[in-house]
């Protein structure tokens, strides 16, 4: 498959201060990539140049051929919380609010996506706890038919169950040619899912390769990760 996203030489600096530094990536149609780094690491920072939420940065980012911000913005899902809707917002507007935001907002796939995720269409926001407003805001992202989401710790700070049906979502959901990245520090909850491992460690992309090619050499890819934040695996890319 052709590749959907390709970043070269990018550098983003927030206040002068350096948070990502030349990466360099390309990534395939169809993956389901993790981007793995600990808390503070740019992980976000990155879904949010990749997406066109942080415009100002050296480097090129090109997203199914998009290359301009406002461009990528048409063709990325990006899981971020839903900010600045008042929190005595129902669930029902809120998602009324994306289809008329998104002209490629599928309706019938959120509801899908809605009753299997149980999701509580009458509820205000300010009434969901953490996991539930989780399961909307995955269900808004993977609702819109684009060639690439982007889930931002979607699993941070919700119970087993859910995060088990959250990784059931994706698999069941994800259509055969989109591209999946998915960011967390707790990498056990999605490292079968993956084909590709990234890692973001100190302003760097030290690790970019197939996930099979960890599990080949019988290590779990949590261990690799806990090797590679240990200085214990330098192979990099």
């Amino acid at each position: 498959m052709s590749n959907v996203l390709s970043i070269r030489g990018l550098t983003y600096k927030r206040n002068f201060k350096v948070i990502l530094r030349d990466i360099n990536c390309h990534v395939e149609s169809g993956q389901i990539v993790g981007l793995l780094g600990a808390n503070g690491a740019g992980k976000t920072t990155l879904m949010r140049v990749i997406a066109g939420s942080a415009p100002h940065f050296v480097g090129s980012v090109s997203v199914d051929g998009a290359v301009q911000p406002v461009e990528r913005k048409a063709v990325v899902s990006f899981s971020e919380q839903i900010g600045g809707t008042p929190i005595s917002t129902r669930t029902a507007k809120v998602v009324q609010d994306w289809a008329d935001w998104y002209p490629d907002f599928d309706r019938s796939k959120f509801d899908e996506l809605a009753q299997f995720l149980d999701i509580d269409m009458h509820a205000r926001l300010s009434s969901l706890s953490k996991g539930n407003m989780k399961k909307v805001v995955i269900a808004l992202s993977l609702a819109r038919r684009v060639k690439l989401y982007l889930l931002d710790e979607p699993f941070d700070g919700i119970d087993s169950m859910t995060r088990k049906k959250i990784i059931a979502t994706i698999i069941q959901w994800k259509p055969y040619d989109a591209t999946l990245v998915i960011s967390d520090h707790h990498v056990g909850d999605i490292a079968n899912i993956l084909d590709t491992v990234m890692i973001i460690k100190g302003h760097d992309l030290v690790t970019d390769k197939p996930a099979d090619d960890i599990r080949a050499t019988g290590k779990s890819i949590e261990e690799y990760f806990e090797d590679v934040y240990a200085g214990r695996n330098t192979d990099g890319k």
